[in-house]
């Protein structure tokens, strides 16, 4: 019988991944040395240090624990920096009661993606991606997703909202098998930054594969008018949500030798993606996360943003912070959030985000905003 590993031991493994390159699943990613001309343990050299040099500043944070090399974004079929601001919206028309309608379009299917250079990863996804679709809507919307199972396992969507139990997307009420259809039709309430997921058995299996996303219900400034002027900044397509710089992070974590524990972390999939290629914002333009924690096996995660602090909306279902003035949240799985914060008093540079978990930091979970004057 194989006995079960030390946390040590389990510990070493997930570092070995990133330092040594996974050898059986044919991958090169590595970690950076901090010393100027080492190369890695797999031999691959590093950022700049072939050139006698440093590597980039913003990459030896952390010890320069990063991985080497581009994951091939065209293969992938999703850009990390794309993801960050790509809503689907739905196609919108109007009922005979002349509430709006927004339907959508949501296929399962199997697809094998890159989640850090070298390292692929057999994902179940939505719509060919990782994670799915960000789906937003307004509140009071009526909402009808066709969901279509092209996967080779029984698949839903559940969506954290409020809805009947035949739209639950569990087992007798939206769970459908390979090949087959179900219509998903609720009212988008309440408004928040919420989530959708696969609720097939076994249920951590399903969302560490891959099956989940990011689902928005921006508030009707009319059914607020207390806080209207919030609302309407929330609310996208008006001019004062034009003044904000939004992103969507979903944090997410991947075991790729599907021993019960993560051996790669990430926002929006790919390891290190905003850290070798920081998210260019304008100082002078509040920033907005709708921020969601899907990390399977690990009980934590969390959110820390250097050198500033924010407001925090828990669930975003309120118009007021949950917390002011904060660098630092914690979230369990499925829990999810609203960022708030600026730039306006900072000088230009680049600012780093990342866990608190450092372990989660090295093994790919960090990035950088690049604040800038204006956008050249």
């Amino acid at each position: 019988m194989r006995e079960t590993k030390s946390l040590l031991e389990r510990k070493l493994d997930r570092r070995l991944l990133l330092v040594g390159g996974l050898a059986a699943a044919g991958g090169t990613a590595v970690a950076a040395s901090t010393a100027r001309g080492q190369t890695s343990h797999a031999g691959h050299e590093m950022p700049a240090a072939a050139a006698g040099g440093e590597p980039p500043a913003h990459l030896s944070a952390h010890g320069s624990m990063i991985t080497v090399g581009e994951v091939d974004d065209a293969r992938n079929g999703f850009d990390p920096s794309k993801l960050l601001g790509d809503w689907d919206t739905g196609t919108v028309s109007t009922l005979p009661d002349g509430r709006t309608l927004r339907s959508f379009e949501v296929t399962a299917e199997d697809k094998e993606i890159e989640i850090a250079p070298g390292i692929m990863f057999p994902a179940w996804t939505y719509n060919g991606r990782v994670p799915g679709p960000s789906l937003r809507a307004t509140e009071g919307d009526r909402l009808r997703i066709v969901f279509r199972n092209h996967g080779s396992h029984p698949h839903s969507m559940h969506f954290h909202g409020i809805h009947a139990a035949r739209m639950d997307g569990v087992p007798g009420a939206g769970l459908i098998g390979p090949g087959e259809e179900f219509v998903y039709e609720f009212d988008a309430r309440p408004f928040g930054c919420h989530l959708y997921h696969c609720h097939a058995l076994p249920l951590k299996r399903h969302i560490q594969k891959g099956m989940y996303g990011a689902f928005v219900i921006d508030p009707d400034p009319a059914r607020h008018p207390e806080y209207e002027a919030v609302a309407r900044s929330r609310l996208l397509g008006t001019p004062e949500n034009a003044g904000w710089q939004e992103f969507v992070m979903v944090m997410n974590a991947f075991d790729t030798n599907f021993d019960g524990a993560n051996e790669v972390y990430a926002v929006n999939t790919v390891a290190h993606a905003y850290a070798k290629k920081p998210i260019r914002v304008l100082k002078d333009k509040p920033v907005r996360i709708y921020l969601v924690n899907v990390v399977e096996f690990d009980p934590i995660n969390s959110f820390h943003l250097h050198a500033n602090f924010f407001d925090y909306y828990n669930q975003g279902t309120t118009l007021t912070p949950t917390l002011k003035t904060v660098d630092l949240i914690t979230q369990c799985q499925a829990e999810r959030g609203i960022l708030e914060f600026h730039f306006r008093e900072h000088e230009p540079g680049l600012y780093m985000f990342h866990p608190h978990q450092s372990e989660f930091t090295e093994l790919g979970w960090s990035g950088m905003f690049d604040v800038v004057e204006a956008v050249s």
